[in-house]
């Protein structure tokens, strides 16, 4: 492939992850202002990001089958005209019933278009290149959604609200079907591979998968203990799992190798990438949240999440130039401790802290992200390479729950951890509160003076001011709680730095002695 051409194919798969990146992000980033739109409220709005998660969290698996089954291009053709659908389906919608059917649709669409994008970004380099540059980046351009649709929402939403942010997804849309058409995909013989019993445990799968990722998605909103249906879910989830194992086991020719899958070998690669997926949801989750708990907006933070863009391309080049068997615990190590250095300063925030004095950490945890994902993507792939074509579904098992699973965990464990801790340091500032205290009595006359033109009556005067200073200290409870969640992740990251090296030390003392040349 020409220099030209291969520039061609690194252009279209950038465009199909942002096409299906954005469908995703576009709803979650802007949840406040989608309600609006729909009439519900925030838990009901959530509801829509729960909708989509529950499909795309499983449909990945099977399809891996259906394309080798049915051909790459008739795989590509029909995704990309059902995801097209499914975008101008979005420009219907009134109220929340639509909202949420074309949201799960939505999710089933999507799910093809990564594996696409991923194949266009392996398709435009040689052989020998495709698990450095290939990997690195197509691991970079699934980074790239999550910060550009935050930046470029507030425009869309000025535009037309709802049909603003799905009009642009369906002009992505229609570009996507474009480049599929005119750049086809080199074609790969087909092979019959789905049978009965792997409808049967996909099926199962994806009831398991899809109840757990609704659980992860609306338990911190309705709670954990308090919602009963919560924990239908959970067994469910767990119920159905359980049986797919059970079925996969008991087969000759199982869709998932489960005992290749309970190895030490993928057991630790599965916790390395869980731990990293839970970690990096400071900068997707947390972040996000406390500066939106500070009154602050998208168009407010546009300067941030250029930065954060910015960061994952130059982690993504230079993965890309470095990567090579070998180097992954190195560039692990690396992306582990930009991780530690970012979610400490980040620590440190107060109620004065703004985008600005988040620039440097914020653009440390992009970098260590797209440092993380192509190393770790591209070891687990020539390990099953390595054992045969029948192992790779296994690892894209491995790889997409860790990913899509382990976001949403990450997400719902530190939302958790925030709402817990702000409990904590509310009740430590309120029981301080009290008219006994001289201070208080003066800071609540301050802080009530602003109404002392309109307000006549001592006593709603100093109601106000009361209420003025419950929420001033509710606000400091909500930041000292997101200080205790960064430096949660900080010291997450520190141990996993920890254990990498310590490995990595185990590894090279116990390393098999060199041949002699000769030999």
């Amino acid at each position: 492939m020409t220099p030209a051409r291969a520039a061609v194919y690194i252009g279209a798969s950038l465009l199909l992850s942002l096409t299906q990146g954005l469908g995703m992000n576009l709803v979650s980033a802007n949840i406040p202002q989608v309600q609006g739109s729909i009439g519900a409220t925030t838990n009901e709005a959530t509801w829509l990001m729960a909708a989509y998660v529950a499909p795309n969290a499983s449909l990945a698996l099977v399809l891996i089958k259906v394309r080798n089954q049915y051909g790459l291009r008739n795989f590509a053709e029909l995704s990309i005209l059902g995801f097209l659908l499914v975008c101008a389906m979005h420009l219907f919608v009134t109220d929340l019933n639509s909202a949420l059917v074309v949201r799960f649709f939505s999710g089933i669409a999507a799910a093809p278009m990564s594996s696409l994008a991923f194949l266009y970004m392996l398709e435009a380099f040689p052989q020998d290149k495709r698990l450095s540059y290939g990997v690195s980046l197509a691991m970079t351009n699934t980074l790239l959604a999550a910060p550009l649709a935050r930046l470029v929402s507030p425009h869309l939403l000025d535009i037309g609200e709802w049909d603003g942010l799905f009009t642009f997804e369906m002009a992505l849309a229609l570009l996507s079907f474009a480049a599929i058409y005119l750049l086809p995909l080199k074609p790969q013989p087909r092979i019959h591979v789905i049978t009965g019993l792997d409808i049967v445990s996909y099926l199962l799968i994806a009831v398991g998968f899809g109840a757990l990722a609704v659980v992860l998605t609306l338990g911190r909103l309705y709670w954990w203990f308090e919602a009963p249906w919560i924990g239908m879910m959970l067994a469910v989830s767990i119920v159905c799992v359980t049986l797919a194992v059970a079925v996969e086991l008991n087969r000759k020719s199982p869709l998932l190798d489960i005992r290749w899958l309970a190895s030490r070998e993928i057991v630790h690669f599965a916790a390395a990438l869980l731990t990293f997926r839970i970690v990096l949801s400071e900068q997707s989750s947390v972040a996000a949240n406390f500066f939106q708990a500070l009154g602050l907006m998208n168009d407010q933070l546009s300067m941030l999440y250029m930065i954060m863009i910015v960061a994952s391309l130059a982690g993504g080049l230079i993965c890309a130039a470095v990567l090579k068997p070998g180097r992954e615990p190195a560039l692990h190590a690396v992306a582990l401790c930009l991780l530690v250095m970012g979610s400490w300063l980040d620590s440190q925030a107060t109620n004065l802290t703004r985008p600005p004095q988040m620039y440097a950490s914020q653009a440390m945890i992009a970098m260590a992200a797209a440092l993380f994902l192509p190393p770790a993507m591209a070891a687990g792939l020539a390990s099953a390479l390595k054992r045969g074509p029948n192992y790779i579904l296994s690892f894209f098992v491995v790889f997409l729950v860790t990913q899509n699973i382990g976001a949403l965990l990450g997400s719902a464990v530190l939302q958790t951890f925030v709402t817990l801790r702000e409990k904590f340091h509310s009740n430590l500032l309120v029981e301080h509160i009290t008219l006994a205290d001289p201070l208080v009595v003066q800071r609540i006359g301050q802080l009530s003076g602003a109404y002392s033109g309109t307000l006549t009556d001592k006593a709603l005067l100093r109601a106000e001011g009361l209420a003025i200073l419950g929420k001033r200290a509710t606000q400091e409870a909500t930041i000292l709680a997101y200080n205790d969640a960064f430096l949660l992740v900080a010291v997450l990251s520190f141990l996993a730095l920890v254990a990498l090296l310590l490995h990595m030390a185990a590894m090279w003392y116990f390393r098999t002695p060199a041949e002699p040349a000769s030999a």
